[in-house]
């Protein structure tokens, strides 16, 4: 459709967008719609690693990262969050910073996986220079983060 691609161009990412309209209107939504769709986003990782797609393997481990930073930064209500919200969205330096706000309140396993997440989705996906080998230890770095803050966020 013309207005998914217009919003991508523009760098809005529409699934956010509905999550946190969802979560306005029902804030206990917002972090089970994205705990499924980070596991859904690690199982589609995985599909693709099997079938050798690095490229879409690193995306999908990237958006998988993603939905739980953004899921513990609402839990914990942490600033990154405030701001995220009042702009209206989440931009990349707000999930830097509330990776590392985040790795001081619930261990370094946040960072290190962010950092990891954010490395699969420069070299594996922008610059396609990663083969489906090469992530394979960040893929556990990657399920381990995901199973942690998962587990976290199902208390």
């Amino acid at each position: 459709m013309e207005i998914l691609r217009e919003a991508e161009k523009r760098g809005l990412d529409v699934v956010d967008i509905l999550v946190n309209a969802i979560d306005r209107s029902d804030p206990s939504s917002g972090i089970k719609i994205r705990i499924e769709l980070a596991k859904k986003y690690l199982s589609e990782s995985k599909d693709y690693l099997q079938r050798n797609d690095a490229v879409q393997a690193s995306e999908k481990a990237y958006k998988a990262v993603e939905e739980v930073i953004k899921a513990l930064a609402e839990k914990y209500n942490t600033p990154e969050y405030s701001e995220a919200i009042k702009a209206g969205r989440w931009f990349t330096y707000l999930l830097q910073r509330v990776s590392n706000t985040l790795a001081l309140m619930l261990g370094d396993w946040v960072a290190v996986g962010w950092a990891t997440a954010y490395a699969l989705h420069v070299w594996g996906f922008h610059e396609s220079k990663l083969t489906a080998n090469d992530m394979i230890a960040y893929m556990r770095i990657i399920e381990d983060t995901v199973n942690k803050a998962i587990e976290l966020l199902s208390k």
